[in-house]
Formats: C-alpha cells, structure tokens, sequence
C-alpha cells in the first residue's frame, strides 16, 4: 500500500505579500488589480471571514471588503518562493507532482529519509516549510492520491489531518459526493437526479448503473466512492512554455495593445530567467470583444536573447491578425514555447495559427 502526501501552502500569494510586508498582517489582504475586469488570485484568512475568494471579480471583493487592501501579484517572487518549498519536498523523495505553485503531491512510500511514517514526514515538512519560508502549509496524508487532497482541507489553515486505510470507508461515507475530485455542480446535479447525495450512498449504486449512464467516469465514481484510486504521482515535467496574459480594462483596437504587450513581454521574460530551459517560439495571443481567441508564433532561426527580442517579435506578430481594423480586443497575451536544454539541438515544431 503506498503513501501519499498532499501539501498546500495556506492563501499562499496573500501570505507572502503579508510576510514581506509587516504592515499587511493581521489585515484582510486580496493579491488583484484593482478593476471592473479583474479577478482575485488570492485572499488572506482575514478578507476570507467577509466572503472573498479566489477567482471573485475584484468589484465585488471590494463591495464585500471595503477596508481590504488590493495588492497587484507579484508572480515571479511567488514563483521563487514555490521552488523554495519545492527544494524541501525534493529533500524526502523525487516523487513530487506540483499541481500549482501552491500545492502538491508526494509518494513517500519509499522515502529518502530514515522516516518510515507518511505522517512524521508531513510533520517534518510543515516544520521545514515554516522555519525556511515564514509561510505555513496544511498537509493530508492518506493511502490514496485523492484521498490526501480531501485531508489536506480538513483542518486548514495550518493544519494536518491523516486518513489511515482501515479509516476511509468510514471517513468517505458521510462525505458529500461533491468532495470527489472532478465532481462539479453539473454532475452534482446529475447524481441528485438518481437520489445520490452523499458518497455513501454513491458507494450503493450499482457500478454497471452508473456505467450505463456515465460511461468509464461512472466506473470511476464507484472507485472513488470505495476509497479506490490507482493514480500515481507524477515528477514533475520540464518546463514546456512560460506566458503572462491580461485584460484590458476597457476593449481596445489592435494598434494599443501595444503598451500591455510590452509589459506582459518582460513578465514573460523574468520568468523564464528561473529556468535553465529556453524558449524558442514567440506566442502571441489574443481574445476579442465576442470571445474570439487567436494565436500567432513565430520560430525564429535562434531563440530570443533578450527581452527586447522577445518583444520585438511579439509587436510583429500582430501584423499576422487579419481581422477589420474596427475588432476591439479584451486580452492579450504573450508567452515563449517550444523549450529546450541548452545543450540540446531544439527541433522546429510546427505552428499553429488560428
């Protein structure tokens, strides 16, 4: 049987703005730009006692929060902070599948420590995680990948809960069906149709039922209502493409993009600085005022050297969009694809424009 760690960095961007800035703690902080348009990455526990979370516009996490402080993200120091705690994961084993600078998945079932018990290593890591970075971080440990994303939730913030194996069948069956991974307010729906609330009693259904209605997904809910999840924890993959996107607060035409993308250009850049990988395709996207999304790259002979190069080329793949000139535009982006080792010799990858 193997174990599985999951760990999650509490209001991870919100508490690093707090701990580098002494004069945000204890305050209800949302990491946003200010904005009609814009959305929440982030809310400290403080502004989270008024109703604000992520992905909330941030209009209304300043309707809800009127004493909140707006915080722009910082993704680049977020980032370093996250490979910071990713070094400590690494230190217990290489099986560390990040799902987001925030969390991740560990097999610890053969750790690189003398620590045989999942739960001494979760310990050992949250310790390891406040000592080095001054942020805190929940941990769920449990005999299965989904198992210890539900445990990890438990006891947030700060907290550490462990599912052992002879206690999932009665730690699932009060549980409603959606704590499972995948189970949205569409299936949610569906399955209160068949009089399914609560996994216990998806736990009941007839497998060959819900397979008949759902197909493989319905085999898999009944896996999952069992405590049975054959996922495996998978190492991270090198870096394959880095890109900074936003919104326009008001849509534009194509000939003003021009400041946004120089900005997104240099974020792009800085992020690619905290990888030894290099990007050798120039993406440039962009969303128009009815939804529209269009990219155009361009593979240079070599990659770009400088973030002056990227932007250069970035600017030029505008003359590609062949749209009227009275298409007003609501995002764009700007991004670097097609990595490779240095030392490697990069292959032309093929382009896709649409």
């Amino acid at each position: 049987m193997r174990k599985f760690i999951h760990i999650d960095m509490d209001a991870f961007y919100a508490s690093v703005e707090q701990r580098d800035d002494p004069s945000l703690r204890g305050r209800p902080v949302v990491v946003a730009w200010r904005g009609a348009r814009s959305v929440v990455c982030a809310a400290s526990y403080e502004a989270r006692t008024f109703g604000v979370r992520s992905a909330m516009p941030a209009a209304r996490a300043e309707r809800l929060c009127p004493d909140a402080v707006f915080v722009p993200p910082d993704f680049v120091r977020y980032k370093a902070v996250s490979n910071q705690v990713r070094g400590i994961l690494l230190r217990q084993t290489d099986l560390v599948e990040p799902l987001s600078l925030d969390e991740a998945y560990l097999d610890v079932t053969e750790p690189k420590s003398n620590l045989s018990s999942a739960t001494a290593i979760a310990k050992l890591l949250r310790a390891q995680i406040r000592e080095e970075t001054g942020l805190t971080a929940s941990a769920g440990v449990a005999p299965a990948k989904f198992l210890a994303k539900i445990a990890s939730d438990w006891r947030k913030p700060d907290g550490l809960f462990v599912i052992r194996p002879e206690e999932v069948d009665a730690f699932l069956a009060p549980l409603p069906v959606a704590r499972i991974h995948g189970v949205g307010k569409v299936m949610d729906g569906k399955l209160a149709a068949l009089g399914i609330r609560m996994v216990g009693e998806l736990r009941a259904f007839d497998v060959h039922a819900l397979e008949a209605r759902f197909g493989r997904y319905g085999r898999r809910l009944s896996e999952l209502a069992h405590g049975i999840d054959r996922g495996e924890v998978k190492p991270d993959r090198p870096t394959q493409s880095i890109s900074a996107e936003d919104t326009f607060a008001s849509d534009v035409p194509l000939s003003a993009t021009e400041p946004m993308i120089r900005e997104l250009a240099a974020k792009t850049w800085a992020a690619t600085q905290r990888t030894e990988r290099v990007g050798r395709t120039v993406v440039l996207k962009l969303k128009t005022r009815e939804f529209r999304v269009l990219t155009r790259s361009r593979t240079p002979d070599s990659a770009p050297r400088s973030v002056g190069e990227l932007t250069t080329i970035a600017l030029d793949l505008r003359t590609q969009v062949n749209l009227p000139a009275t298409t007003l535009y609501r995002l764009v982006g700007v991004g670097l694809s097609n990595f490779f080792d240095p030392d490697d010799t990069p292959v032309q990858s093929a382009l896709f424009n649409s």
